[in-house]
């Protein structure tokens, strides 16, 4: 019998769980679910058979090694930091480890003794990293084979609300980790276009966007991730004059949110330690010039585009203006920002999210030049079983699935590039309604 131990049962895991859970009822498997929240992990497995929830504070050493010895398989769905270390114990005890997070350098170091153990660590399975490497390799793999040149891949992706959600002026609720958004793109993005190398600092990203169209959905921002450059190599596309990868946003959200970047309300590196009745006013106020003659609401004006109404509107839908309390008036910038937000970002039982995804290819061969759009939409049910959750766990899931069945037969440290890995798990994504629309348009 293969026992899978599945580490944090957060809002992502509940299709990962469901699915693997359900496995082991036909299958020669148990399923252990960990988490610090007992009653939680009981409550998400609801007395499947062969599955059993445990306590567990990962940074227990002694319980998670216990936890992981009776183990084959790990997949860790802890925040990013903790996987380094729940990688060394399984390659301690001789575990296969699975994540849906990018592979670190501390887990490259471990390459050649994940190797020498026959051991499978794979990593970035899941929606973005994960999906967006799988169904690239499959176009990038397929024109290749055709002895076609890939001239540009432009890539983003964007967990946002289905269109029957969106009713707020930001048509955005939180549906992945807040802290995550609010310093999302805090760094210098790094990305090539014709040829030319380009960097962006924070202050300039989200003046930077490219406006990508979903059929029926309309049009999005998209702005680049941190960095793109080193995907040439992990896609084989060395050569390649334009490659980036990018974040998408509903049209006009960039905007509003580059006002907080330019006042420096997304600011992490430094405490603010404000009196105990600060209203969002004062708050808002901190970060504006100082000028009696002026009001709020006037100094910020002067800081708006040609008076942009939409992003006034934004703002304002946040109470920004108004004397509500601050939730917390001790942290940095970004965190009362962020208890800002999640209070009027909240997503409430009956919202549904979504995920969207395109790849844009530039390609010349043969028979001339062609543009491939390839585009994913996934809607979620409600705010339990979300988009996010479907297309970050599922993935994941059937990996797992897949190794133990014989079905994926690699060892040593991956991604998910490999047509081995990416060609039986698409086929099973899209039966459950993962799946890509793809445009082609010839010369």
């Amino acid at each position: 019998m293969h026992t899978i131990l599945i580490l944090g049962g957060g809002k992502s895991a509940i299709f990962l769980i469901d699915f693997l859970a359900k496995s082991c009822q036909s299958k020669d498997r148990r399923l252990i679910l960990a988490d610090i929240d007992l009653d939680s992990a009981t409550k998400k497995l609801n007395n499947q058979p062969n599955t059993q929830a445990r306590q567990l504070d990962i940074e227990d050493a002694k319980s998670r090694q216990s936890l992981i010895r009776e183990s084959d398989v790990v997949i860790s769905m802890l925040p990013a930091f903790m996987h380094p270390i729940v990688a060394k114990d399984c390659l301690h005890f001789g575990v296969h480890f699975f994540s849906a997070s990018y592979e670190s350098g501390e887990m490259r170091e471990m390459k050649s003794e994940i190797e020498a153990k026959g051991l499978l660590f794979l990593n970035e399975c899941g929606l973005d990293p994960g999906i967006d490497h799988m169904s690239a390799m499959q176009i990038i793999n397929l024109a290749k084979s055709k002895g076609e040149e890939i001239l540009s891949f432009k890539s983003y992706c964007g967990g946002l609300l289905a269109p029957e959600s969106e009713d707020n002026p930001w048509k955005y609720k939180f549906t992945w980790n807040p802290r995550n958004v609010v310093l999302a793109g805090q760094g210098t993005s790094r990305y090539i276009e014709n040829g030319d190398l380009k960097f962006v600092p924070y202050h300039q990203l989200f003046n930077r966007l490219q406006t990508i169209q979903f059929p029926g959905l309309g049009d999005f921002d998209g702005y680049p991730n941190r960095d793109s450059l080193g995907y040439r190599r992990v896609y084989g596309l060395e050569k390649i004059g334009t490659m980036i990868r990018g974040t998408l946003r509903r049209s006009g959200f960039c905007k509003a949110w580059n006002i907080f970047v330019q006042l420096g309300m997304c600011d992490d590196s430094f405490q603010m330690n404000l009196p105990e009745n600060t209203t969002l006013r004062q708050f808002l106020n901190s970060f504006l010039p100082y000028d009696p003659e002026l009001s709020v609401e006037e100094k910020l004006g002067n800081l708006i585009p040609d008076f942009d109404f939409p992003i006034w509107e934004k703002i304002q839908w946040l109470g920004l203006f108004g004397n509500d309390l601050l939730p917390h008036t001790k942290g940095s910038p970004a965190s009362i920002l962020q208890a800002i937000l999640e209070k009027n970002w909240k997503l409430y039982p009956e919202d549904k999210d979504m995920i969207v995804m395109q790849h844009l290819f530039e390609i010349n061969g043969p028979d001339g030049a062609k543009e491939i759009r390839s585009s994913l939409v996934c809607v979620g049910e409600d705010s339990t079983y979300t988009a996010m959750a479907k297309t970050v766990g599922l993935p994941l899931a059937i990996a797992v699935d897949l190794f133990l069945d014989g079905k994926i037969n690699l060892t040593g440290l991956h991604i998910p590039v490999l047509p081995e890995i990416y060609i039986p798990l698409l086929a099973e994504l899209e039966n459950h309604g993962i799946f890509f629309r793809e445009e082609v348009r010839v010369g």
